[in-house]
């Protein structure tokens, strides 16, 4: 084949894979839901897998923290072969059922986790014994495969299983299942992390401002949540150092400390300490409002 004809065949095969994730839609939004309820109740999310479909899990993983403000500890990866496996293969170290179940027990799991394997096979023996031992202590567990009636679908109480046919390569599952693998778990942690307030609109309130790039990235937002200005936006920052905090400052004309403590009656959900704010606000009698000597922004 010629290269613009085996790119057009790649190209044409990809584009198979959404359709076949929007198809699992039903199952993606129960796992959702169960990450969710886990996490709220003091849980965490832990990936299994090897190979790829590791690589991928513990991508998912690693940009949680700065992009949710949340602990590296709340979403965590368990890929067979440890940190080596993540930059080279080491297709044998998937090839053990007890490992697989001891690496997850390491992890101190506990019944308000919940446990998602990933494999496209459905038939890895690491990711197998981690399931088993998550389901044996009672811990909700789930699956993405492209393989529905796979060993580890049993094992699983939700099965997330896309069907994106024969890759280019046949067998290289780094293609298309690959391809879907990487949109659920964006799906899964992204739809997760709103459904638990850690985004106000489409804002990332939490974001970590760890260097230059980020640190504008978080005055843009506020800009654009608040309608400050950029001194302004500065300033709330500067006096508030955290995001969120910034913002409820801005929102509602606030100090860095009643911000605070506001926002720790609502938990991470921004959007009903800044309506619970308004309520307080309209009820109070217009002479005993306080003067705020910043006024309230709109957007």
């Amino acid at each position: 084949m010629t290269t613009p004809a085996l790119l057009k065949m790649i190209n044409r095969e990809d584009q198979l894979v959404p359709r076949a994730v929007e198809r699992e839609l039903p199952a993606i939004e129960r796992a959702v839901d169960s990450i969710s309820r886990a996490i709220a109740q003091g849980g965490r999310l832990i990936y299994v897998g090897a190979g790829t479909s590791g690589r991928l899990a513990a991508l998912d993983a690693a940009e949680c923290p700065p992009t949710f403000g949340v602990s590296s500890r709340l979403v965590q990866a368990v890929v067979a072969g440890g940190r080596r496996a993540l930059t080279r293969a080491a297709e044998n170290v998937e090839d053990s059922a007890a490992q697989g179940s001891r690496d997850l027990a390491a992890k101190k799991i506990g019944a308000r986790d919940i446990v998602i394997g990933v494999t496209a096979s459905g038939r890895t023996p690491y990711v197998l014994g981690a399931l088993r031992l998550a389901r044996k202590r009672g811990i909700t567990t789930a699956l993405i495969t492209s393989n529905r009636n796979s060993p580890a679908s049993r094992l699983a109480r939700i099965t997330i299983a896309p069907q994106t046919g024969p890759e280019v390569i046949a067998g290289s599952t780094r293609m298309k299942a690959g391809t879907a693998q990487k949109l659920i778990l964006n799906m899964l942690s992204t739809a997760a992390m709103i459904r638990l307030g850690r985004v106000y609109n489409n804002w990332m309130v939490d974001l970590s401002m760890t260097n230059e790039k980020l640190r504008t990235r978080g005055l843009r937002i506020l800009e654009q949540a608040t309608g400050a200005s950029v001194p302004e936006a500065k300033r709330a920052l500067a006096q508030s150092g955290n995001l969120r905090i910034a913002l409820v400052m801005l929102k509602t004309g606030m100090s860095p400390s009643e911000s605070r403590r506001w926002l720790q009656r609502f938990g991470t959900n921004l959007a009903q300490a800044l309506a619970m704010d308004s309520a307080r606000l309209h009820k109070q009698p217009k002479a005993s409002r306080p003067v705020k000597t910043n006024p309230r922004k709109k957007g």
